[in-house]
């Protein structure tokens, strides 16, 4: 079981190291979701967001609107989800708003690729702020 700590790292970035790890057969606990960043402005992510509303508010697509389940949903774009294996995988990942306390932190890893200094001069919003949002 590892443990991957999402303050500062990069949603997409994040989530295709996840999804391959994943797809290997560990098992993923991703704590401290909400402090994950997007790259783009404000208006630039309230634009993308409009665009999906524009669906039947009845039939789907439902997304979601917690922090944990927006990087959650994020990771699923990157597995197989249709397929069995890709199932698997993804019930194979957990994440968590905050550290939750039966988590143990000892064998933490982190994703040195996908850090928000590698786009230093762009500007990024927290998994939190757009959950506020939506």
């Amino acid at each position: 079981m590892k443990t991957v700590d999402a303050e500062g790292l990069i949603l997409g970035r994040m989530a295709t190291h996840v999804a391959k790890l994943a797809l290997a057969g560990e098992q993923i606990n991703i704590i401290n979701c909400e402090k994950a960043v997007v790259s783009g402005s404000q208006s630039k992510i309230d634009k993308r967001h409009k665009l999906r509303e524009m669906g039947s508010p009845f039939k789907g697509p439902f997304y979601p609107k917690a922090a944990d389940r927006i990087v959650k949903r994020a990771i699923r774009g990157m597995l197989p989800y249709k397929q069995q294996r890709g199932r698997n995988a993804f019930e194979r990942i957990k994440c968590y708003i905050g550290q939750p306390e039966g988590i143990e932190v000892k064998d933490m890893i982190s994703f040195p690729k996908a850090s928000k200094e590698k786009i230093a001069n762009i500007k990024t919003i927290t998994i939190a702020t757009i959950s506020e949002r939506i």
